[in-house]
């Protein structure tokens, strides 16, 4: 049996290992001659990559639209696997007793990053179109602190959203969410699927925290590990609930600061 004292053992220190890793991936990547890049810079630009473009049929697309995914992957195993504990916890119990358990828990972390990975891909490809847009407006060049402030305040007032207590509280009640969505037939198929469909409800709860890394730079550890620990209090610290609304009347307040500075 996959007994508690097996489960702090076992589990708890391969998750531990898999974001070590992931932080010391993005550390060792954000400290090379590549680490620009976290922070949306062209990919094209960089010699080996734009021969890689070259020689690749719809590579100019395919080979930045792979890497950002990989960096955004990255990011989200780092700072959002530790969010979701609870929920690799409460399925873990679930299929204690079964001799593929750790196949099924793998599904469904996959699951929950395909969400967030789909998410990534949403947000990269919107913030193309968004420099593209504003590279053809002069005004907004001069003025590209505005779009800085625009997702400041966005953030902040999404944590007063009715969508984002309700999608807080499914990432609060992972043993519930379990219960209500697990049938154990075709179970690989359907772990995938919870941990996709939590993972969802995690979008939600998060994305508006989670575009700030557009605003103050994706290669910045230092705000990924302050968004990571604000996420993981919101989600899993009793009082953590309580948070949200001084958060928003924060990043509100930061938000009008920018734009009195620039007046």
């Amino acid at each position: 049996m996959f007994s508690a004292s097996h489960h702090r053992r076992v589990f708890l220190p391969l998750l531990g290992s898999l974001v070590a890793l992931a932080w010391g991936a993005l550390w060792a990547w954000s400290r090379s001659p590549y680490g620009r890049y976290l922070d949306h810079g062209d990919w094209t630009a960089a010699a080996p990559v734009a021969a890689l473009c070259r020689a690749i049929p719809g590579g100019s697309f395919v080979v930045p639209a792979t890497l950002y995914t990989v960096s955004w992957v990255l990011m989200i195993a780092a700072m959002m696997l530790p969010t979701t504990l609870p929920l690799l916890d409460a399925f873990a119990r679930l299929v204690a007793g079964r001799s593929d358990r750790l196949r099924l828990l793998a599904l469904l972390g996959l699951g929950y990053l395909a969400a967030w990975g789909a998410f990534g891909l949403l947000a990269h490809g919107l913030h193309a179109l968004l420099l593209g847009w504003v590279a053809s407006v002069p005004a907004l060049v001069w003025h590209s602190w505005l779009i800085g402030a625009a997702t400041i305040a966005v953030a902040g007032a999404f944590q007063f959203s009715k969508l984002k207590y309700r999608c807080l509280e499914k990432c609060r009640t992972p043993l519930s969410f379990v219960i209500e969505h697990w049938r154990g037939r075709a179970q690989g198929r359907q772990a995938f699927a919870l941990g996709a469909h939590h993972g969802l409800f995690c979008v939600g709860c998060c994305w508006a925290l989670m575009l700030l890394m557009f605003a103050v730079g994706a290669g910045s550890l230092g705000w990924m590990l302050v968004l990571a620990a604000l996420m993981a209090i919101e989600k899993n610290v009793r009082w953590g609930r309580r948070l949200s609304a001084p958060l928003g009347v924060a990043l509100l307040g930061w938000a009008a600061l920018l734009v009195v500075s620039h007046l």
